[in-house]
C-alpha cells in the first residue's frame, strides 16, 4: 500500500501552484495536500480549499486571512487559517509534510523557502529569487540539513534530467563541459529595437508559448527571465558563467541541454508544459502520467536555434555581470528589476527603461559580500529604495 506524501505548496494560486494541484488530483493516492498558501486570492484559495481539505490554508496578508477564515467557516471546512510570513514558514517546515512546492513569486518567497530547506524537506524549487539573491547561503543550508532540492523551472529541469544521474557539480570528472540553457526569446524576438519603446503591458505579456503570469512574463519578454535562470543554473549546477550558453530556440520544445566533452548533447523535449517538470520532481525518481499532450515531433517538422541578441535584450548581460560580481550584485539586480518591471505593469516607464532603471541601480549601490539572509534582505531593501527614488526622479523629469 502506497503512503500518501504530504505537501505544502507556497503560491498555491499562481500559475506553477495550479498545475502542481492539477498533478496531484491526478494521484490522490500517493500526495496529501497540507497546505496551500497565497497572497490576496481570497476566491481562488476558498476553491482549492473545497476541493483538496488542507490543514492549514495561509494568507501573507492578514486582511485576505481574515476574510478567507469567513468564508471557511460558512463552508463548513475543517482547514485552520493563518496569516504572515511566520505562518508561511511555519507550514514549509511542518513535521508531517515531506515535500515543499517553493512556487511563491519574488523576495517574498525567500524566507519559507530557506525555512523549508532547514527542515530537511524534499524542497521542489519554482521561486527564481532564493537563488538569485542567497545562492550559496542556500545551498549550504540544504547541503547542511540534508535537504534534497529538485528544479521546477522547465530549463532547469531539463538539465538536472541531461545531466548524469551522480552528478556532483565535478565537471572535471562527470564528462560534462557546459549548460545549454534555452529561451523561446519572448515575443518581442523578431521586433525591431526601434519599435521596443513603444510596446505595451499587454503585449509584453502575451508569450507565444507559455502561460504565465505577469510578472514572469514581461521578464520572459525583456529576457530578465533567462538572466535569472542563468544565475540559478551556476548554483544548481556549480557551474562558471562560461560553462552557462543561453540558445534561443523559438518552439520551446527542447528545454534545455547538456554538453559533453566527448561532443554528445543530451537534451530533454516536450510540450511546453508545467506540469511535466512539477511531475518529475514530484515522484522523483520515479515517473507519472501528469496530463500533458504527448509531443508529436511529425507536427513539429523542425527545430530552430539562434545566438542571443545583448544589445536587443541587455538585461542578459546584466545577469551575467552580477553573477560574475557576486555578493550582493544578484540581490540588487533583482530588486531593482521586480520594481522596474512593476512601473512597466503600471505604464510608469516603457518597456526600454526596464534594463536601464536596473543598469543604473546596480551602478548606484554598492556591492558587498554576503553572509546571512538579513545580508541578501538588506541589499534588496537598499536595491528596492533606490529604484523607487529614481522612478520618482523620471516622473518629476516628465511631468
Amino acid at each position: 500500500m502506497t503512503v500518501a506524501r504530504h505537501l505544502t505548496i507556497l503560491g498555491s494560486t499562481g500559475s506553477v501552484g495550479i498545475s502542481t494541484l492539477d498533478v496531484v488530483a491526478r494521484h490522490s493516492d500517493r500526495f496529501y495536500v497540507a497546505a496551500l498558501t497565497a497572497n490576496y486570492s481570497i476566491d481562488k484559495m476558498l476553491e482549492q480549499c473545497l476541493r483538496f481539505k488542507p490543514q492549514y490554508a495561509v494568507m501573507l496578508d492578514k486582511t485576505s486571512a481574515e476574510k478567507l477564515k469567513n468564508k471557511i467557516c460558512a463552508a463548513g471546512i475543517n482547514t485552520e487559517v493563518l496569516s504572515g510570513v511566520e505562518s508561511l514558514e511555519k507550514v514549509a517546515s511542518l513535521p508531517e509534510v515531506d515535500i515543499v512546492m517553493a512556487a511563491i513569486v519574488g523576495a517574498a518567497g525567500i524566507r519559507p523557502t530557506f525555512a523549508a530547506a532547514q527542515a530537511g524537506k524534499y524542497v521542489l524549487l519554482a521561486n527564481k529569487e532564493t537563488l538569485v539573491m542567497a545562492g550559496h547561503i542556500f545551498m549550504d543550508v540544504v547541503k547542511k540539513n540534508n535537504a534534497t532540492l529538485l528544479p521546477i523551472d522547465s530549463e532547469h529541469n531539463a538539465i538536472f534530467q541531461s545531466l548524469p544521474r551522480n552528478f556532483t557539480g565535478d565537471y572535471s570528472t562527470s564528462g560534462v563541459r557546459r549548460v545549454l540553457l534555452t529561451a523561446s526569446g519572448g515575443p518581442f524576438r523578431q521586433t525591431s529595437i526601434a519599435k521596443l519603446n513603444d510596446v505595451t503591458p499587454k503585449q509584453a505579456c502575451a508569450h507565444p508559448n507559455w502561460v504565465m503570469g505577469q510578472k514572469i512574463s514581461v521578464d520572459s519578454a525583456t529576457m530578465m527571465n533567462k538572466g535569472l535562470e542563468i544565475i540559478e543554473a551556476h548554483w544548481l549546477f556549480n557551474a562558471a558563467p562560461k560553462q552557462i550558453q543561453v540558445v534561443i530556440h523559438p518552439q520551446s520544445v527542447i528545454h534545455s541541454m547538456v554538453e559533453y566533452v566527448d561532443g554528445s548533447v543530451l537534451a530533454q523535449l516536450g510540450n511546453p508544459d508545467m506540469r511535466t517538470p512539477i511531475a518529475h520532481a514530484l515522484a522523483y525518481p520515479e515517473r507519472i502520467e501528469c496530463g500533458v499532450t504527448p509531443l508529436d515531433i511529425f507536427k513539429i517538422a523542425r527545430l530552430d536555434f539562434e545566438m542571443p541578441n545583448f544589445t536587443k535584450f541587455p538585461c542578459l548581460g546584466l545577469a551575467y555581470t552580477a553573477l560574475e560580481t557576486g555578493g550582493s550584485a544578484p540581490a540588487i539586480l533583482n530588486a531593482a528589476n521586480e520594481v522596474a518591471v512593476e512601473s512597466f505593469l503600471k505604464s510608469k516607464i516603457p518597456f526600454t527603461a526596464i534594463p536601464s532603471m536596473i543598469k543604473q541601480v546596480m551602478q548606484v549601490i554598492e556591492q558587498k559580500e554576503i553572509f546571512t539572509l538579513d545580508d541578501v534582505l538588506e541589499a534588496d531593501s537598499l536595491a528596492r529604495k533606490a529604484a523607487y527614488e529614481l522612478l520618482d526622479t523620471l516622473s518629476q523629469k516628465e511631468s
